[in-house]
Protein backbone atom coordinates (compact mmCIF):
# COMPACT_ATOMS: atom_id res chain seq x y z
CA UNK A 1 0.00 0.00 0.00
CA UNK A 2 1.38 3.45 -0.94
CA UNK A 3 2.54 5.82 1.80
CA UNK A 4 0.45 8.98 2.41
CA UNK A 5 1.73 12.16 0.79
CA UNK A 6 1.06 15.86 1.37
CA UNK A 7 -1.65 17.25 -0.93
CA UNK A 8 -3.36 20.63 -1.02
CA UNK A 9 -6.89 20.90 0.35
CA UNK A 10 -9.17 21.94 -2.56
CA UNK A 11 -11.13 24.26 -0.25
CA UNK A 12 -8.44 26.26 1.60
CA UNK A 13 -5.19 25.20 -0.10
CA UNK A 14 -3.62 23.93 3.13
CA UNK A 15 -1.11 21.05 2.97
CA UNK A 16 -2.84 17.91 4.23
CA UNK A 17 -1.68 14.29 4.27
CA UNK A 18 -3.48 12.15 1.70
CA UNK A 19 -4.72 9.67 4.31
CA UNK A 20 -6.70 12.36 6.18
CA UNK A 21 -10.50 12.41 5.84
CA UNK A 22 -10.83 16.01 7.05
CA UNK A 23 -8.71 19.13 6.57
CA UNK A 24 -7.20 20.22 9.89
CA UNK A 25 -7.33 23.87 8.74
CA UNK A 26 -10.90 24.30 7.40
CA UNK A 27 -12.52 20.98 8.50
CA UNK A 28 -13.62 20.16 4.93
CA UNK A 29 -14.31 16.51 4.21
CA UNK A 30 -11.59 15.04 2.04
CA UNK A 31 -11.35 12.08 -0.30
CA UNK A 32 -8.45 11.09 -2.55
CA UNK A 33 -8.99 9.98 -6.15
CA UNK A 34 -6.69 9.22 -9.05
CA UNK A 35 -6.00 11.63 -11.92
CA UNK A 36 -7.55 10.25 -15.12
CA UNK A 37 -4.39 11.21 -17.06
CA UNK A 38 -1.41 10.32 -14.86
CA UNK A 39 -3.12 8.30 -12.06
CA UNK A 40 -1.48 10.56 -9.46
CA UNK A 41 -3.50 11.00 -6.26
CA UNK A 42 -5.37 14.24 -5.58
CA UNK A 43 -8.23 15.35 -3.37
CA UNK A 44 -11.75 15.17 -4.75
CA UNK A 45 -12.78 18.72 -5.68
CA UNK A 46 -9.33 19.80 -6.92
CA UNK A 47 -9.44 21.80 -10.16
CA UNK A 48 -6.07 20.54 -11.42
CA UNK A 49 -3.86 17.53 -10.80
CA UNK A 50 -0.87 18.54 -8.65
CA UNK A 51 1.36 16.05 -10.48
CA UNK A 52 0.71 16.65 -14.20
CA UNK A 53 -1.43 19.81 -14.24
CA UNK A 54 -4.33 18.16 -16.09
CA UNK A 55 -7.79 19.58 -15.47
CA UNK A 56 -9.74 17.52 -12.95
CA UNK A 57 -13.31 16.45 -13.65
CA UNK A 58 -15.91 18.31 -11.63
CA UNK A 59 -16.66 16.00 -8.71
CA UNK A 60 -17.81 16.52 -5.16
CA UNK A 61 -18.63 14.44 -2.11
CA UNK A 62 -22.24 14.83 -0.93
CA UNK A 63 -23.82 14.46 2.51
CA UNK A 64 -26.51 11.81 2.03
CA UNK A 65 -28.08 10.17 5.07
CA UNK A 66 -30.08 7.84 2.81
CA UNK A 67 -27.16 6.51 0.75
CA UNK A 68 -27.72 2.96 2.02
CA UNK A 69 -25.18 0.21 2.60
CA UNK A 70 -22.86 -1.54 0.18
CA UNK A 71 -24.48 -4.80 -0.99
CA UNK A 72 -21.11 -6.55 -0.67
CA UNK A 73 -19.38 -5.00 2.35
CA UNK A 74 -22.40 -3.79 4.36
CA UNK A 75 -20.66 -0.45 5.04
CA UNK A 76 -22.31 2.91 4.35
CA UNK A 77 -22.06 4.11 0.75
CA UNK A 78 -20.75 7.58 -0.11
CA UNK A 79 -22.71 9.81 -2.49
CA UNK A 80 -20.73 11.51 -5.24
CA UNK A 81 -21.64 14.02 -7.92
CA UNK A 82 -19.41 13.73 -10.99
CA UNK A 83 -20.28 16.59 -13.33
CA UNK A 84 -24.06 16.11 -13.68
CA UNK A 85 -24.12 12.44 -12.65
CA UNK A 86 -24.88 11.37 -9.08
CA UNK A 87 -23.74 7.90 -8.02
CA UNK A 88 -22.85 6.15 -4.77
CA UNK A 89 -19.56 4.43 -4.06
CA UNK A 90 -18.14 1.90 -1.63
CA UNK A 91 -14.65 2.89 -0.56
CA UNK A 92 -13.87 -0.59 0.69
CA UNK A 93 -14.59 -2.72 -2.42
CA UNK A 94 -14.73 -0.07 -5.16
CA UNK A 95 -18.31 -0.85 -6.21
CA UNK A 96 -20.78 1.76 -7.49
CA UNK A 97 -24.55 2.18 -7.21
CA UNK A 98 -26.58 4.19 -9.73
CA UNK A 99 -30.28 5.02 -9.52
CA UNK A 100 -32.33 3.69 -12.44
CA UNK A 101 -33.02 7.11 -14.04
CA UNK A 102 -29.38 8.23 -13.60
CA UNK A 103 -28.16 5.06 -15.31
CA UNK A 104 -30.54 5.57 -18.25
CA UNK A 105 -29.25 9.13 -18.68
CA UNK A 106 -25.67 7.90 -18.45
CA UNK A 107 -26.26 5.34 -21.22
CA UNK A 108 -27.63 8.08 -23.51
CA UNK A 109 -25.11 10.89 -22.85
CA UNK A 110 -21.54 10.58 -24.15
CA UNK A 111 -20.20 13.54 -22.11
CA UNK A 112 -21.53 12.02 -18.89
CA UNK A 113 -19.96 8.68 -19.83
CA UNK A 114 -16.59 10.38 -20.32
CA UNK A 115 -16.63 12.13 -16.93
CA UNK A 116 -17.75 9.04 -15.03
CA UNK A 117 -15.23 6.85 -16.86
CA UNK A 118 -12.47 9.26 -15.90
CA UNK A 119 -13.43 8.92 -12.24
CA UNK A 120 -14.37 5.23 -12.01
CA UNK A 121 -11.51 4.13 -14.26
CA UNK A 122 -8.86 5.87 -12.16
CA UNK A 123 -10.25 4.95 -8.76
CA UNK A 124 -8.18 2.42 -6.84
CA UNK A 125 -9.93 0.52 -4.08
CA UNK A 126 -8.30 -1.31 -1.20
CA UNK A 127 -9.76 -4.75 -1.95
CA UNK A 128 -8.53 -6.05 -5.35
CA UNK A 129 -10.07 -9.53 -4.92
CA UNK A 130 -13.03 -10.31 -7.22
CA UNK A 131 -16.39 -10.55 -5.42
CA UNK A 132 -18.03 -13.88 -4.73
CA UNK A 133 -20.81 -14.60 -7.22
CA UNK A 134 -24.04 -14.30 -5.25
CA UNK A 135 -27.34 -12.44 -5.16
CA UNK A 136 -27.02 -9.19 -3.20
CA UNK A 137 -29.59 -6.77 -1.71
CA UNK A 138 -30.62 -3.43 -3.21
CA UNK A 139 -29.21 -0.53 -1.11
CA UNK A 140 -32.63 1.20 -1.24
CA UNK A 141 -35.20 -1.55 -0.59
CA UNK A 142 -32.89 -4.36 0.70
CA UNK A 143 -34.59 -6.92 -1.60
CA UNK A 144 -32.32 -9.32 -3.46
CA UNK A 145 -31.48 -8.02 -6.93
CA UNK A 146 -31.54 -9.88 -10.24
CA UNK A 147 -28.30 -10.75 -12.01
CA UNK A 148 -28.36 -9.77 -15.67
CA UNK A 149 -26.04 -9.74 -18.69
CA UNK A 150 -26.02 -6.05 -19.63
CA UNK A 151 -27.61 -5.54 -23.08
CA UNK A 152 -27.83 -9.36 -23.28
CA UNK A 153 -24.57 -9.49 -25.21
CA UNK A 154 -21.91 -7.51 -23.31
CA UNK A 155 -20.74 -10.39 -21.12
CA UNK A 156 -20.82 -8.00 -18.13
CA UNK A 157 -23.07 -9.38 -15.38
CA UNK A 158 -24.64 -6.66 -13.26
CA UNK A 159 -26.97 -6.70 -10.24
CA UNK A 160 -30.20 -4.85 -10.91
CA UNK A 161 -33.25 -3.75 -8.93
CA UNK A 162 -35.87 -2.86 -11.57
CA UNK A 163 -37.46 -0.29 -9.29
CA UNK A 164 -34.39 1.45 -7.86
CA UNK A 165 -31.17 0.98 -9.81
CA UNK A 166 -28.04 -0.95 -10.71
CA UNK A 167 -25.04 -2.15 -8.68
CA UNK A 168 -21.63 -2.39 -10.36
CA UNK A 169 -18.85 -4.39 -8.73
CA UNK A 170 -15.33 -2.95 -9.01
CA UNK A 171 -14.33 -2.56 -12.65
CA UNK A 172 -17.79 -3.21 -14.13
CA UNK A 173 -18.90 0.40 -14.61
CA UNK A 174 -15.86 1.36 -16.76
CA UNK A 175 -16.38 -1.83 -18.83
CA UNK A 176 -20.03 -0.94 -19.45
CA UNK A 177 -19.21 2.64 -20.44
CA UNK A 178 -16.54 1.37 -22.82
CA UNK A 179 -19.04 -1.15 -24.26
CA UNK A 180 -21.53 1.68 -24.91
CA UNK A 181 -18.83 4.00 -26.28
CA UNK A 182 -17.78 1.35 -28.83
CA UNK A 183 -21.35 1.02 -30.12
CA UNK A 184 -22.22 -2.15 -28.22
CA UNK A 185 -25.55 -0.83 -26.97
CA UNK A 186 -26.61 0.25 -30.46
CA UNK A 187 -25.70 -3.15 -31.89
CA UNK A 188 -27.63 -4.89 -29.11
CA UNK A 189 -30.72 -2.79 -29.87
CA UNK A 190 -30.52 -3.64 -33.58
CA UNK A 191 -30.30 -7.35 -32.73
CA UNK A 192 -33.34 -6.96 -30.48
CA UNK A 193 -35.30 -5.28 -33.30
CA UNK A 194 -34.43 -8.10 -35.68
CA UNK A 195 -35.40 -10.68 -33.07
CA UNK A 196 -38.75 -8.94 -32.46
CA UNK A 197 -39.43 -8.76 -36.21
CA UNK A 198 -38.69 -12.49 -36.56
CA UNK A 199 -41.03 -13.25 -33.65
CA UNK A 200 -43.81 -11.15 -35.19
CA UNK A 201 -43.38 -13.03 -38.49
CA UNK A 202 -43.47 -16.38 -36.72
CA UNK A 203 -46.66 -15.47 -34.86
CA UNK A 204 -48.34 -14.26 -38.06
CA UNK A 205 -47.46 -17.54 -39.77
CA UNK A 206 -48.80 -19.47 -36.79
CA UNK A 207 -52.05 -17.51 -36.83
CA UNK A 208 -52.52 -18.11 -40.57
CA UNK A 209 -51.83 -21.82 -40.10
CA UNK A 210 -54.46 -22.06 -37.36
CA UNK A 211 -56.99 -20.21 -39.49
CA UNK A 212 -56.41 -22.59 -42.42
CA UNK A 213 -56.76 -25.62 -40.16
CA UNK A 214 -60.00 -24.24 -38.78
CA UNK A 215 -61.43 -23.62 -42.26
CA UNK A 216 -60.51 -27.09 -43.44
CA UNK A 217 -62.21 -28.66 -40.45
CA UNK A 218 -65.28 -26.50 -41.02
CA UNK A 219 -64.96 -24.96 -37.59
CA UNK A 220 -64.14 -21.23 -37.63
CA UNK A 221 -64.00 -21.06 -33.84
CA UNK A 222 -60.42 -21.24 -32.55
CA UNK A 223 -59.47 -23.02 -29.44
CA UNK A 224 -60.01 -20.21 -26.89
CA UNK A 225 -57.00 -20.89 -24.75
CA UNK A 226 -54.52 -21.14 -27.64
CA UNK A 227 -55.98 -18.24 -29.59
CA UNK A 228 -56.11 -16.06 -26.49
CA UNK A 229 -52.47 -16.77 -25.73
CA UNK A 230 -51.45 -15.99 -29.31
CA UNK A 231 -53.51 -12.79 -29.37
CA UNK A 232 -51.91 -11.66 -26.13
CA UNK A 233 -48.41 -12.17 -27.56
CA UNK A 234 -49.27 -10.26 -30.72
CA UNK A 235 -50.76 -7.44 -28.67
CA UNK A 236 -47.57 -7.07 -26.60
CA UNK A 237 -45.35 -7.12 -29.68
CA UNK A 238 -47.32 -4.52 -31.63
CA UNK A 239 -48.03 -2.08 -28.75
Amino acid sequence: MSQPKALNCPNCGGAVMSDRTNCQFCSSRLKTVGCAKCMGMMFLGSKFCEHCGASAYAAELLDDANAGDCPRCKVKLQSLKIDAVQIRECERCGGFWSAADAFENLCADHEKQTSVLGFAGSYRHENPDPPTISYVPCPDCTQLMNRSNFARSSGIIIDMCKQHGVWFDAGELPKIIEFIDKGGLGRAREKEKISMADERSRLRDEQRRLEMMSRRSGNMKFDEERSGSLGSLLSRLFD
